[in-house]
């Protein structure tokens, strides 16, 4: 293995590190409480992005469906062709977008604000066309890990710990008792722990 490639490696663990530590530096209470707020009131929340931040609201919505927030990804070339469908009135939509200007999800946007949806954006540009049309939840992204700083790598790793922090927030928000993540998680060694006679949970 080359001498760089080893060096890149190790450079990507201390980019990624970093990153985190800047953003918890650069928490923002209000925004996060409102995000919290909307969140734990939907009766549906729809997750979308392309690309790599497609593939973290894929793993958001399934987080919200851990604590029974009853979500969904929502693909952004079916979102156009009926499947905003399952968003009604009253409900959340969160996008990721980096840039904020991803061409996909400005047409759901629209969709959602006709059908007053409430809409979170999870985005670096406070300028952007999603970030003025939704409550803002701001990514701060260092630089990405490959050499050519393009690859959504540090991006999906700030926009995963930001999803977790969220539903952190929402355990404690929507009292969420580990009783009702047993009946819904009985599989794995996870469920079996949670599910043994002696309730031999960690908290």
């Amino acid at each position: 293995m080359k001498t760089d490639a080893i060096q890149a490696a190790q450079q990507a663990y201390q980019i990624e590190a970093q990153c985190i530590l800047e953003l918890a530096e650069k928490f923002q209470p209000e925004a996060f409480s409102k995000a919290v707020e909307l969140l734990s009131g939907a009766q549906r929340i729809g997750a979308s992005g392309c690309g790599h931040s497609g593939i973290m609201c894929q793993h958001f919505a399934h987080l919200m469906c851990c604590i029974e927030r009853p979500a969904r990804f929502i693909s952004p070339a079916e979102a156009v062709h009926g499947a905003t469908g399952f968003l009604q009135h009253g409900d959340v939509m969160l996008f990721v977008s980096r840039g904020g200007k991803t061409a996909e999800l400005l047409p759901i946007l629209s969709i959602c604000k006709q059908k007053g949806v409430s809409v979170i954006a999870v985005t670096e540009n406070l300028q952007s066309p999603l970030a003025m049309g939704a409550d803002v939840l701001k990514l701060h992204v260092n630089r990405e890990t490959d050499r050519y700083n393009m690859q959504g790598t540090t991006s999906a790793t700030a926009t995963i710990v930001l999803f977790h922090a969220l539903q952190a927030a929402l355990v404690y928000e929507t009292n969420y008792q580990q009783e009702q993540f047993a009946t819904i998680h009985p599989g794995g060694a996870v469920g079996e722990r949670l599910n043994a006679p002696d309730r031999g949970r960690s908290q």
